[in-house]
């Protein structure tokens, strides 16, 4: 699976943004699609996941609240709505596919096969 993110850019601190996230090269039936962030001077982490099929939802608790994540089947789009954006959200942000019988749903980087090249968000004070 290709994945192309687009959506970042620079906002103010509580201002919101849509992420998205295009996929190609096959269909995402029984996948799992997460985004994740690496801040700068930080460790990878996982944001949210969606299974593609039944539209069970994750997230990390530290966003829980604060993110929305949903698929669009017809676009092969995955997105990423995020709200009440605070300087710390401050990341590049990647798109991840997990096929169908990985633990995607645990958030685990590993459990990813495939990732896009990541959209950069920036929180202004």
């Amino acid at each position: 699976v290709q994945l192309v993110e687009s959506g970042g850019g620079l906002v103010q601190a509580g201002g919101s943004l849509r992420l998205s996230c295009a996929a190609s090269g096959r269909t995402l039936d029984d996948y799992g699609m997460g985004w994740f962030r690496q801040g700068p001077g930080k460790e990878r982490e996982f944001v949210a996941a969606i299974g593609w099929t039944t539209g069970t939802t994750f997230f990390a608790s530290a966003v829980k609240g604060g993110v929305a994540i949903s698929g669009d089947n017809a676009e092969l789009t995955v997105y990423l709505q995020m709200k009440n954006l605070k300087p710390e959200d401050t990341a590049v942000y990647y798109c991840a596919a997990a096929p169908g019988g990985s633990s995607w749903w645990t958030g685990l980087a590993y459990e990813f096969d495939d990732w896009g090249r990541g959209t950069q968000v920036q929180v202004t004070v």
